[in-house]
């Protein structure tokens, strides 16, 4: 077979797929059979699976097999976008009924024609002082007392996080990340031109070893994780794996992108406080304010600050003046830090209610945090199961949305608890439940 074959056999199914043939969740047999019925090699085969899981066409799940993935594009962009369910388990903003009176207490008198006059000035990545020294102020922890001369602006946490990477990885680099992770990430790097290595985790996340073993195969230029409630899993790494991984990444010169955007629901000292050269720490407001109110922050190492404005500048990711404005109000009031303290308890009220309704389901999570990993039963895979929640009305977000490498995605949802009102998480998590105890008999009829 010439080396080309195999790309005509990933095409024929890629047009079944196209025309209808092929649906989403339909399941193609074992390479090995594959390659009987076509009267081909098992290695030849195996190159049309790789194929179709480069095109992103297929995904695997282990131990159950290749499945028709359906528009895999839609994954990303669903996390945009709330979707027309009655009760969203997918975008993950929480909302407090009693925030907008806190917030616009904070925000008076930012319509004064001096304050706007301030405040819809060109702005730049580094904001004013004032913003700054809030910024650093709010962001000091336990070891971890950020300058205010290391304060850079977005207008986002997406932003931030391209502007990270943009200043520290060049086009055709690569860059480590979590082999699970939020999502976003996937298409910022896509843009950007930086290639995804996978890195593998435990139950206290990025694994040293694995880190070493991804620099040696591939040659990373930074890494990208989320130590403190990892999202999807809910993970949050102990104080001797924090240490591991800085210890490598000192021993292989990494710069490490600490996202920070979930740290607000916990304690946890940053890695940066570990090696405050070695990371780029990035935080956001719209989690612990409003989607509305959106302002992102960079601590970047002072080595690291002019290539960060740079990339920021050249991005056209600058927050805009009234963003600053409002945020500053916030974070230097005690807004944000009351509303991080209201939304704590919120957020473990939420987790509370879920380990009573999902009780004998295998439940990866973060009592503090907003969202949790659930692995689904052998006779339920991912996209399946979220296809029959949306028949009731209920968004969830797949496992294969957060999973680096096509073809390796756990048969597993995350379900983010923050969207619904207490009476509508109640209702969803009852749902949820009743489908995961379907039997398998009824399988056919659920679907």
């Amino acid at each position: 077979m010439s080396k080309f074959e195999y790309v005509k056999l990933a095409d024929a199914i890629a047009a079944d797929i196209s025309n209808g043939t092929l649906k989403a969740g339909d399941r193609l047999p074992p390479q090995r059979n594959f390659a009987y019925d076509r009267g081909i090699a098992v290695s030849t085969a195996s190159r049309v699976y790789t194929e179709l899981l480069r095109r992103g066409l297929v995904v695997g799940e282990v131990g159950r097999g290749t499945f028709i993935s359906g528009d895999v594009k839609r994954e990303v962009e669903a996390l945009s976008e709330p979707r027309d369910a009655r009760i969203d388990f997918e975008v993950n903003y929480p909302l407090l009924p009693q925030q907008w009176a806190m917030i616009a207490k904070s925000l008076a008198g930012l319509e004064r024609v001096d304050a706007l006059e301030s405040a819809l000035r060109v702005s730049t990545s580094t904001g004013t002082k004032s913003a700054r020294n809030a910024a650093a102020a709010y962001l000091a922890r336990k070891d971890f007392t950020p300058h205010a001369d290391q304060i850079v602006f977005t207008a986002n946490g997406k932003q931030s996080i391209a502007a990270a990477i943009s200043a520290l990885v060049p086009a055709g680099g690569r860059c480590g990340v979590e082999a699970l992770t939020y999502p976003y990430v996937k298409s910022i790097a896509a843009r950007l031109g930086v290639t995804l290595v996978p890195i593998a985790m435990d139950e206290y996340g990025a694994r040293p070893d694995a880190v070493q073993k991804a620099h040696r195969e591939a040659h990373l230029t930074a890494l990208y994780i989320q130590p403190t409630i990892h999202n999807p899993l809910g993970v949050t790494m102990n104080a001797t794996r924090r240490a591991d991984i800085m210890r490598i990444a000192e021993k292989l010169d990494l710069t490490i992108v600490e996202d920070t955007v979930y740290g607000f629901l916990a304690d946890e000292t940053p890695l940066a406080a570990l090696g405050p050269d070695r990371c780029l720490v990035l935080d956001s407001l719209s989690k612990k304010v409003a989607p509305g109110l959106a302002l992102g922050i960079l601590v970047a190492p002072p080595r690291l600050r002019e290539s960060v404005m740079s990339a920021i500048r050249t991005g056209g990711w600058i927050a805009s003046g009234h963003a600053l404005a409002a945020g500053q109000r916030l974070m230097a009031d005690g807004t944000v830090a009351e509303l991080t303290r209201l939304k704590r308890i919120d957020a473990t009220r939420r987790q509370q209610a879920a380990a009573r309704h999902l009780a004998g389901y295998q439940i990866s999570a973060d009592t503090r945090s907003y969202h949790l990993w659930l692995t689904l039963p052998p006779h339920w895979r991912s996209q399946t199961f979220v296809a029959a929640a949306a028949r009731r009305g209920i968004a969830l977000t797949p496992s294969s949305t957060f999973a680096i490498a096509h073809g390796h995605a756990p048969n597993a949802v995350r379900l983010a608890l923050a969207p619904p009102s207490p009476e509508q998480l109640d209702a969803g998590l009852r749902t949820i439940a009743s489908l995961l105890g379907t039997k398998e008999e009824d399988f056919d009829s659920t679907e």
